[in-house]
């Protein structure tokens, strides 16, 4: 099946927040509830975010993701069944994020670098090829833009863990990226364009 993968935009703002609002860790995903705003906020913003939690803390993290949507701060793409938006990728500039890409990477970095910091796929359509579909899609756009690398930041495990927003190791390779680096229980996967 194809799926159409759409770069983030204002126009999309209501698919992004239904996607979250409804079909995103619909299964009790322990990385739930999330609107993947801590990865383009400061740590302070962030903090701030947690201290007001209180009894809603989905609604808290949905109010601070429309202020940052907004203010156009976060980036990536949506993957659309139909009209119904079914997964998230977080994506764009390695220098967009205060959070989420490690230390090591940005210290080993190789020029223009575009980051792939997280996927969220809703449960039925996991493991369909839309995490591929992302990638390749991100790849035509940050070499349209002139970059000259992508990378993504795996987690090393040694089995299957439902939960990795990272993606693994081997979807990364699928697609041509090579293992850079490792530093602990986190690679860089790079793809030179």
């Amino acid at each position: 099946m194809i799926y159409d993968i759409k770069a983030l935009s204002p126009e999309l703002t209501k698919d992004y927040l239904d996607f979250f609002d409804n079909r995103a860790f619909s299964d009790g995903n322990p990385n739930g509830p999330c609107y993947c705003t801590s990865p383009n906020m400061d740590k302070i913003t962030e903090k701030k975010m947690v201290s007001e939690f209180g009894n809603d803390i989905k609604g808290t993290i949905r109010r601070y993701a429309v202020e940052m949507l907004n203010e156009g701060r976060i980036h990536g793409y949506l993957a659309f069944d139909g009209g119904i938006s079914i997964g998230w990728c977080n994506a764009g500039d390695m220098d967009s994020y205060s959070a989420f890409v490690p230390d090591f990477a940005r210290q080993n970095k190789c020029g223009k670098t575009f980051s792939i910091v997280c996927f969220e796929i809703a449960p039925e359509y996991r493991g369909k090829g839309i995490a591929t579909a992302f990638i390749e899609r991100i790849c035509i756009d940050a070499k349209a833009r002139g970059y000259a690398a992508i990378e993504g930041y795996a987690k090393f495990y040694n089995d299957y863990v439902y939960y990795d927003y990272n993606g693994p190791i081997r979807l990364y390779e699928k697609v041509g990226f090579i293992e850079v680096k490792r530093q602990d229980d986190q690679v860089i996967m790079r793809k030179i364009l």
